[in-house]
């Protein structure tokens, strides 16, 4: 098997087929086709940067600017789960930062030197690290702003009864575990039904682009195994340590609901 190198015009006609969605807008009256125009170029433009950057950090082949790029990718991550909330409260940028941080650097490093063998990127660091980073991130953000935005939506809705329990003697996490379960099980729905057909109804991009690259379909099959296993981790704790942290900015030592701290956002 050998590595097929597509061109621009290759690239075109697959970025031709985003008329199909332009004209489904169109047909159905959805009001999407500027938004799809702005995604699209976006796209395009995000990834052709990304590639320059890629291109110059594994030619520099250094640790300080793997690292670096890493640090910018995980603060995006965090601001970006915020952005897709509907409520917010103050300290929440503060909080989706550090979980997606701690949570994705954590499995990371599991990942390099407890799953891959140093030996295998110590030339190369980026060319194990930044992917690996960018496949964690990516879901690991979506299970904070599921879960953020499930917390604070069952808070605001349940005010009363959350006021009761504490009214009634309960503590701070007696009143506030069933809507801090409920936000965690939201996060992590989507990558455990991802886990639960992948292979039978999708082929991940790990994979399918490891095989499109020339790599073996069982050595492929087990790179995805690892990722699969890394992301669902990343997700886990970094869900759980989102909705936590939000849990104690939203209850104070005296055991009060600041129900007035959450704020839905215009728009």
């Amino acid at each position: 098997m050998s590595y097929h190198d597509l061109s621009a015009f290759d690239v075109a006609v697959a970025a031709s087929l985003i008329l199909i969605n332009g004209a489904i807008s169109l047909a159905l009256g959805l009001g999407m086709e500027r938004r799809l125009a702005i995604a699209a170029v976006r796209t395009v433009v995000q990834l052709l940067l990304l590639g320059w950057v890629l291109k110059w950090i594994f030619a520099a082949s250094q640790w300080s600017t793997v690292v670096g790029l890493m640090l910018v990718m995980s603060a995006i991550a965090g601001v970006s789960a915020i952005r897709r909330t509907e409520r917010r409260y103050p300290g929440v940028w503060s909080t989706s930062v550090t979980a997606v941080m701690a949570s994705s650097w954590f499995v990371l490093a599991v990942a390099l030197t407890g799953v891959i063998s140093p030996e295998a990127w110590s030339a190369n660091p980026a060319q194990y690290a930044i992917p690996l980073m960018g496949m964690i991130l990516g879901n690991t953000l979506n299970g904070v702003s599921l879960g953020l935005d499930r917390l604070t939506e069952e808070l605001t809705a349940r005010r009363g009864e959350v006021e009761l329990r504490l009214c009634l003697g309960a503590t701070r996490w007696e009143a506030a575990r069933p809507f801090v379960t409920n936000a965690v099980r939201t996060g992590m729905v989507p990558i455990i039904n991802s886990m639960m057909v992948v292979g039978l109804v999708s082929l991940p991009g790990m994979m399918t682009g490891q095989i499109l690259a020339g790599a073996q379909p069982m050595a492929a099959v087990r790179y995805q195994i690892v990722i699969m296993f890394l992301i669902a981790a990343g997700t886990a704790l970094g869900t759980t340590t989102a909705v936590l942290l939000g849990y104690r900015c939203l209850f104070n030592r005296q055991h009060q609901f600041l129900a007035g701290q959450i704020r839905k956002v215009k728009g």
